[in-house]
């Protein structure tokens, strides 16, 4: 561990560019904004731990050099594209029949049922794993970070420090969007809200699956 302290100067750009990446608005983010505020902080948190898992997943993919085969294999790409483009749609259906729902909160919550901790790990995995950007981020994370010839330890302390870094991120948003104020703000504006995640799940969808990868 001492030789990749010696690429603290490759690695902090490398740590910078994730975490521009770890607070830019995404379906991810907005997952775990729009869950914390529905169902409560716990199932907010839930989801922030399957969105960390599947960040893991691309980044050991990505040190692990699969990015690279995944880019010879376009086809596999195509495929986990078309899958996270209608996922990301699904959602958005979701969304927009909650948004019509009448009533207030507590009946919107009751009539479309808390979904299970396991659910929504799950749920948090797919949206993160079925998104083809997500691993070309940290491919491009893990070539800043690690110059040629530098070793494996270097791509350890990456993930390691990066992997902390989003999981306080993660967490961070289901706790913030799960206080008593989110709440208020969501009961006075449930419609308009759920009507802007339809929306935007919607556009990110659409944009995957016409995205050229």
């Amino acid at each position: 561990m001492h030789e990749a302290l010696a690429y603290l100067p490759q690695i902090l750009p490398a740590y910078i560019a994730y975490i521009i990446a770890v607070v830019s608005p995404g379906p991810a983010i907005m997952a775990i904004i729009a869950t914390s505020m529905t169902h409560g902080r716990k199932s907010g948190m839930a989801i922030s731990l399957g969105i960390f898992g599947g960040s893991l997943t691309w980044a050991t993919a990505a040190a692990a050099g699969l990015a690279t085969l995944l880019q010879t294999y376009a086809v596999a790409l195509e495929v986990l594209k078309i899958f996270g483009g209608l996922y990301l749609l699904y959602l958005a259906y979701k969304a927009l029949r909650a948004a019509r729902t009448t009533g207030d909160l507590q009946a919107a919550v009751t009539d479309a049922k808390t979904p299970s901790y396991r659910s929504l790990i799950l749920r948090g995995y797919g949206i993160h794993v079925t998104n083809p950007k997500a691993i070309f981020a940290w491919l491009a994370i893990i070539a800043l970070g690690m110059p040629q010839g530098a070793p494996a330890s270097v791509a350890v302390l990456i993930i390691t420090v990066c992997g902390a870094t989003g999981f306080v991120a993660f967490m961070g948003y289901a706790l913030l969007f799960s206080t008593p104020h989110a709440l208020k703000i969501y009961r006075s504006a449930r419609r308009w809200i759920e009507g802007a995640m339809a929306g935007f799940y919607c556009f990110a969808g659409i944009k995957l699956l016409t995205s050229n990868i």
